[in-house]
């Protein structure tokens, strides 16, 4: 067990502040305690970006300068998926005193893209050593970098491998935890999941009456919104709706707001919720299929995206969000629904804010429910349990379950393949993408490559990613100061989910400001938006063409325009213009216009 004050939402580990690091390491890597401390300060880093921008990988990178002064020379994190790669960050920042220097990552660089940049950064700024926390958790990525740095002519260390120790163990385990979200995706297939519950010492969450407003402190209340703010997703149950009308957002001034679900077997709510509101952030409302469908109706009408199950319990609902590429999930539901989800495995970890306060009462809901146990030698341990007093309370976290240990895991999918020419992972006639992470994440409208467009004054003008152009045209050409301002606003967006979520609640706020004719020319501004990206860039005009033969589907389970759907319903018109656009490089369809494909 473990005592911290202050520690970070993943980890009970406290991490060094950089002072310490200073004369820390030398490239003969001797020295264990030092460079597990470097390696943990890269993973302090990664957990910056959170609950700004969400999901993707955390990962922090620090360079080490070499000729035996041993400094911290460059430090970076990636911020948002589509965004600067924490290695190029880090060697920009230490310029030439990164020759003959040492990086220290938490995380195996992850080349979604086929653009190596996070490799090459290292590379070419003249890093002859690398030392890694830990492989990629995704498959399909895992130990690529690590080779292509071996095959420079660097020398890799990897943790738990090249280098092993008690302290390099522990250090390794905070690069695990601080990407806990993303090895139990690769793991588990379900997304990373913490219950969060607040009770009084007596372990009530509400009185006999219902009334639970408030239990914990506001200093607890306000970790509860860091909590959510690093979440991709919040889930509640009805009883807490019909009982409680929760907000549900993190209230932390901007950056990254998490997604609203409700699961509801009956549908029974009310008309008038705080969660209706999707003015700020969307809801997702996931019920039993056929339940009440003038409900489900009058849902719809006011924005609430409803999605059915033939039987809802939580493994399933999990399995569909990890399918529409969520991470982390917060669980802020009832004994009930808490009950349900802990005894169909997808909880992950625990936060308990324990209130120094007795409110009694038989009847009194306490936070789990009903899981079948009769001993108290059948009561689930919690693992690396953590305390820290937030105010008056007393905060306990751990994990319910241990954090997968993916490492080492030889030899690789690639490396497999290298020894066994007849294995093909990714061999398929079709090919599904969605996610930057993805085997074929390049083709996502969020991957970090910046494209070229001509503007209405025919001038050309830069977009960050495909994504940026795509939202910032909803509102390009209207006479109107407001819609210009959008434009501007979204163009200087820091991360493409940062533009999608800016676009989308403007037009949802101010559809006067969106340009009249926005439904009838988005497809052709997206097709000239690819166009730029896939001529730009060689290697993905390559990642293309490579794909001949195969029919590509965006694997959007949700968005039944541009992506497939769930059950293959929707229309896919982002594989299909992709598809067009390969036909169109590769001169097969020279005289075949963009409507009839499209209306194939």
């Amino acid at each position: 067990m473990a005592l911290a004050v202050g520690a970070s939402y993943f980890s009970p580990i406290i991490l060094k502040p950089r002072a310490t690091f200073a004369n820390a390491v030398t490239c003969s890597g001797g020295n264990h305690a030092l460079e597990a401390a470097l390696v943990r300060r890269a993973a302090e880093l990664a957990d910056k970006s959170a609950g700004f921008t969400s999901p993707h990988p955390n990962v922090g990178c620090l360079v080490v300068s070499g000729g035996g002064g041993g400094d911290v020379v460059g430090e970076g994190y990636l911020y948002a998926q589509g965004t600067k790669p924490a290695e190029v960050q880090a060697v920009e920042a230490a310029g030439e005193r990164c020759r003959g220097g040492t990086a220290f990552l938490n995380l195996e660089p992850g080349d979604c893209h086929g653009d190596h940049t996070a490799v090459s950064a290292l590379v070419q700024a003249g890093i002859t050593r690398a030392v890694v926390g830990m492989r990629h958790p995704l498959l399909h990525l895992r130990g690529n970098a690590i080779r292509e740095l071996r095959g420079q002519g660097l020398q890799v260390d990897v943790f738990g491998e090249d280098l092993q120790s008690k302290i390099i163990e522990e250090a390794q385990k905070a690069c695990r935890i601080v990407n806990a979200p993303l090895v139990y995706r690769s793991a588990s297939r379900v997304p990373f999941s913490v219950l969060k519950y607040a009770m009084t010492l007596d372990g009530k969450i509400a009185a006999s009456s219902g009334h639970a407003a408030w239990i914990s402190s506001k200093k607890s209340r306000s970790r509860v919104f860091e909590l959510r703010g690093r979440s991709d997703a919040i889930v509640v149950g009805g009883n807490t709706v019909r009982l409680d009308n929760p907000r549900l957002t993190a209230r932390h001034g901007g950056g990254h707001l998490p997604m609203r679900i409700v699961m509801t077997q009956t549908l029974d709510l009310p008309e008038e919720a705080h969660l209706w509101d999707i003015s700020e952030v969307s809801t997702i409302v996931v019920t039993q299929r056929g339940a009440r469908k003038s409900f489900q109706k009058y849902l719809a009408s006011k924005g609430v995206e409803v999605v059915e199950f033939d039987i809802l319990n939580p493994r399933d609902v999990m399995e569909y969000f990890y399918d529409r590429g969520y991470l982390s999930i917060l669980w802020e539901c009832g004994g009930a629904l808490t009950a349900s989800a802990i005894s169909s495995g997808v909880i992950h970890k625990v936060f308990a804010f324990v209130a120094p306060k007795i409110i009694g009462g038989k009847n009194a809901p306490s936070p789990v429910g009903e899981l079948g146990m009769v001993e108290m030698s059948q009561a689930l341990d919690l693992i690396d349990v953590c305390y820290e007093q937030v105010g008056p309370d007393m905060l306990v976290s751990g994990f319910l379950q241990p954090i997968p240990d993916l490492t080492p895991v030889i030899p690789s999918v690639d490396e497999t393949s290298a020894i066994d020419p007849t294995v093909t992972p990714y061999d398929s006639n079709i090919i599904f993408f969605y996610k930057t992470w993805d085997p074929y994440g390049a083709f996502s409208n969020f991957s970090p490559h910046p494209i070229q467009m001509l503007d209405e004054n025919g001038n050309y003008a830069t977009w960050s990613t495909v994504e940026h152009c795509y939202q910032a045209h909803k509102f390009v050409g209207v006479d109107n100061p407001l819609a210009r301002a959008c434009v501007e606003d979204i163009k200087s967006a820091k991360s493409p989910e940062e533009a999608a979520r800016m676009g989308r609640s403007l037009q949802r706020q101010h559809p006067d400001l969106v340009r009249s004719d926005w439904e009838s020319v988005k497809i052709d501004v997206m097709y000239r938006a690819l166009k730029s990206k896939f001529s730009i860039y060689p290697h993905l005009n390559n990642m293309l063409l490579s794909t001949t033969g195969s029919v590509l589907v965006e694997a959007s389970p949700h968005d039944l325009f541009w992506g497939g759907g769930r059950e293959g319903e929707g229309l896919n018109y982002l594989g299909r213009l992709l598809m067009q656009l390969r036909s169109e490089l590769l001169g097969e369809s020279s005289t075949t216009s963009e409507s009839t494909i499209l209306a194939a």
